[in-house]
């Protein structure tokens, strides 16, 4: 028996399906697992380059901060006989740049009043206190006292400030130009 050309009434041959199959998950003809794609290495560049800057940003400010506060005294915590680099600007400080008096200075702390402990008495208080200051410049340098280029300069405690125990009145003798030694 002969059969006719075509195709078998049974389907394709063995070998020739239709369709093909699907590929299978993650392999290749090779049966290899593929490469994945590489990332731009210019990303990676860019962070690099930013953590680069911010880390130079950070040790700048870390830097100038002990620079500038190198000899510096929380206003607070100044005592008599300290001299100061710099007259503050205002009462209104947290750091004083201390340096030895034999070094040009604009100010020597001559007294630091304590004031009673309890509730702030109020800023009229507070000011008033620091009329104490020109009898301690007497009593510290009667000479300096009566020098007319010697001017008074007070810290004191704020509302603020006297929450976080700030409780002194800080005096300071100054002069316009700097001057070496102490009052005497």
């Amino acid at each position: 028996m002969s059969t006719p050309p075509g195709p078998p009434p049974y389907g394709p041959p063995p070998g020739h399906g239709y369709p093909p199959p699907p590929p299978q998950p993650y392999s290749s003809e090779s049966g290899q697992f593929p490469v994945p794609p590489k990332k731009s290495s210019a990303l990676k560049w860019v962070l690099i380059a930013v953590v680069a800057v911010i880390a130079l940003v950070v040790a700048a400010g870390v830097a100038l901060y002990v620079f500038t506060q190198r000899d510096s005294t929380e206003a607070s915590e100044v005592k008599s006989g300290d001299c100061l680099a710099e007259i503050p600007d205002s009462s209104r400080v947290l750091y004083v740049q201390t340096v030895p008096c034999d070094q040009p200075h604009k100010g020597e702390v001559f007294a630091v009043l304590p004031m009673p402990d309890g509730d702030f008495p109020g800023e009229a208080e507070v000011i008033k206190y620091t009329d104490k200051c020109a009898p301690a410049l007497a009593e510290y340098s009667p000479a300096t006292a009566e020098d007319s280029a010697i001017k008074l300069f007070v810290l004191y405690p704020t509302a603020d400030s006297w929450q976080r125990g700030d409780r002194v009145v800080t005096c300071i003798a100054t002069t316009e130009s700097p001057r070496t030694g102490k009052l005497g």
